[in-house]
């Protein structure tokens, strides 16, 4: 049987969203909250939680950490750190105004990594765009264009230089959000006939697509090391409860519902799971409408409102005075440090949560 065959034909399991106390959750302490500056929003981490890579709101990359505080590197975002906090990936402007895929390895300057060919033309003020890249960084995901007919996904590295993933429908876009933490899988999505983006995996610039209940499943956001863990949004679109996913080479996929909570309104949400720690017994997300948005955790498969497990885990003011807890959107390898961002009391901001051990199992 082909691997898409294979993927189709595997039993979905759906796991119930956890509504009371977060006992169940064993850990060995409790959790540490802390808040990045006004506006500095904190998008990846390295270096064990002592770096973190981000974007002001007003625009520009930044690092983070707790020695140095919040210091800018020019470019206009980050959107990956490499796991020992040396190589920040992100987007940085050329000469001609044009917003690239860039890398970062110290001072102000970047290296733009430019698009598929040397003559691509760019859609309105873009050339490419990063969204991830490998544990050494070596490796650089995202989207290309040439033209604004649509993008493609691109795999990069210093060897190949910026490789085309293509689309597998016809005059429709793809887009790479991530890459295992080798290189080896880039995860993303491949857009449909009726615009709907369809999670999806290549491997070797091969594209193979996820499949849920109903068959087609929403983006795929990150994966482990080896990509045998790959994570994302949107696993049922029929079902009126949005739910994440997670997939891996043993399971399949499993769906992950969570319940609209009292006082937001019913349509549109979605569940977005960004990150997996290296094992899969810690995954966070979001519960997301646009930028009204709820960060999300979950434990050995047990789900629950970011703000509530650290509320009933001994920190009593997390998020005190926010207006929402927003995007939890990365995770350490070792499930310890967690990284995100929401609507704070003035302005959108970051914040870094470290979880305690958790118990064996």
């Amino acid at each position: 049987m082909s691997t898409k065959r294979w993927l189709a034909a595997l039993a979905v399991s759906v796991v119930p969203f956890v509504t009371g106390p977060v006992q169940a959750a064993s850990a060995k302490g409790t959790p540490l909250f802390i808040e990045l500056p006004r506006e500095a929003l904190a998008v990846d981490v390295g270096a064990g939680g002592f770096v973190i890579g981000g974007t002001y709101y007003s625009g520009g990359a930044f690092h983070w950490m707790p020695t140095s505080n919040d210091t800018a590197i020019g470019g206009t975002g980050v959107t990956a750190v490499s796991r020992d906090g040396k190589t920040i990936v992100g987007r940085a402007f050329d000469a001609g105004g044009f917003e690239n895929a860039a890398i970062w390895t110290g001072g102000t300057s970047w290296r733009l990594l430019g698009s598929f060919t040397p003559n691509a033309k760019p859609c309105d003020l873009l050339l490419s765009g990063s969204f991830g890249a490998s544990d050494d960084g070596r490796v650089v995901v995202g989207l290309g264009w040439d033209g604004c007919k649509f993008a493609r996904a691109f795999r990069w590295e210093e060897s190949t230089g910026m490789v085309n993933l293509g689309s597998t429908v016809p005059d429709r876009s793809s887009r790479a959000n991530s890459v295992s933490g080798d290189g080896r899988v880039v995860i993303g999505w491949q857009e449909d006939v009726t615009g709907f983006r369809m999670g999806a995996r290549w491997i070797n610039g091969a594209q193979e697509l996820f499949r849920g209940p109903t068959g087609m499943v929403g983006e795929a956001y990150g994966a482990n090391r080896d990509g045998s863990i790959v994570v994302g949004g949107n696993c049922n679109p029929l079902d009126p409860v949005p739910s994440g996913w997670r997939w891996t080479s043993a399971d399949g996929v499993t769906c992950f519902p969570v319940p609209r909570p009292p006082g937001l309104p019913a349509p549109f949400y979605q569940v977005q799971i960004h990150a997996t720690s290296e094992d899969g017994r810690v995954m966070v997300g979001a519960y997301s409408f646009g930028l009204e948005s709820e960060s999300l955790i979950w434990i050995d498969d047990q789900g629950f409102f970011l703000k509530d497990y650290l509320r009933q885990s001994g920190v009593p003011n997390a998020f005190d005075g926010w207006v929402n807890t927003g995007f939890a959107l990365a995770i350490t390898p070792d499930s310890r440090t967690i990284v995100g961002y929401g609507a704070g009391r003035t302005a959108f901001q970051g914040y870094m949560v470290v979880l305690p051990e958790l118990e064996s199992r």
